[in-house]
């Protein structure tokens, strides 16, 4: 049987163009800096039950980011919103992964000045998509400590979120050639970086560290150093050598896709509160209970 040639898209709507087309129809051309060079920041928001998870954060995360590589959106932060809104909206997607993107762009002339390129804009909505599955966020996912060593922040800003994934790919094979299902990487100085995708949280003796330094500062990540400072449980961003995070008592990640979610172990290491541990829990719990709060949320409608 031969499959739906659409078969290979997700549903979901884009904009690029000036247009809203489905996501099989959102191309950019070949030429584009943002595919030869991975010369392009993006941002992820979430909607979950029709209302956007911190769409303020996001935009303005987005928006420095486009300012630190010196390139220009072309319209200003509320048409960047209507958008972003009615990319959900012709998708008819209660729950959602939407995401915003600025690439360097197509130089006419083919020109390695990239002064001489024309920024490209795209935005689109598709499923809602977790970085760990069902079974994972239930039990704690298992990650592996790779020994590739994360892109230095004196070469590439962490802080501008971008596409350079290759350090995490390979860590990620890493990962699977050792059994386990996901990865975290290290700096140069033995100390926790971050995942594909995902900030981490160690806890220990009732405190809290995620990694200060070489990482992208996740909207989820400083959501949860606001919710446990909510609940009173000291938290800090502060270096995590290896050997402090495989001491700690509980563990676990933090991602636009997915939230605030377990981990189970590192390596032969098995976290002795189990998964998810009180804290990772109570965390998580009050993340899910925000998502219905007018004061952290914006409707699509």
């Amino acid at each position: 049987m031969t499959s739906h040639p659409l078969a290979q898209f997700p549903p979901g709507i884009a904009y690029i163009g000036g247009e809203f087309v489905p996501m099989s129809e959102a191309k950019i051309s070949v030429l584009d800096w943002g595919f030869l060079r991975s010369d392009a920041t993006y941002d992820v928001v979430h909607v979950w039950r029709g209302r956007f998870f911190r769409l303020d954060k996001h935009m303005e995360r987005f928006l420095t980011s486009i300012d630190k590589l010196r390139m220009t959106l072309p319209f200003g932060p509320d048409r960047l919103e209507d958008i972003l809104k009615e990319c959900v909206r012709r998708a008819e997607l209660d729950d959602a992964y939407v995401e915003m993107v600025l690439t360097r762009g197509v130089s006419p002339t083919f020109s390695r000045d990239p002064r001489d390129a024309v920024n490209t804009f795209i935005a689109f909505a598709i499923p809602f998509g977790w970085v760990a599955n069902e079974e994972q966020r239930n039990r704690g996912i298992d990650l592996h400590l790779a020994d590739v060593e994360r892109i230095p922040p004196s070469a590439v800003d962490p802080t501008v979120k971008n596409y350079h994934w290759l350090d995490l790919v390979t860590g990620l094979y890493q990962a699977y050639d050792a059994g386990a299902e996901n990865v975290l990487l290290q700096d140069g100085a033995g100390n926790i970086a971050e995942g594909p995708g995902f900030n981490l949280f160690a806890v220990a003796d009732g405190k809290v560290t995620t990694p200060d330094a070489g990482v992208l500062q996740g909207i989820t990540r400083g959501t949860a150093l606001e919710l446990l400072a909510e609940m009173g449980v000291e938290a800090r961003a502060a270096p995590l050598p290896a050997e402090a995070l495989r001491q700690a008592d509980e563990t676990f990640i933090t991602s636009t896709a997915g939230g605030i979610m377990p981990v189970r172990a590192v390596d032969e290491r098995t976290f002795p509160a189990g998964a998810p541990g009180p804290v990772t829990e109570r965390v998580r719990a009050l993340y899910w209970d925000k998502h219905s709060d007018p004061d952290w949320t914006t409707p699509v409608d």
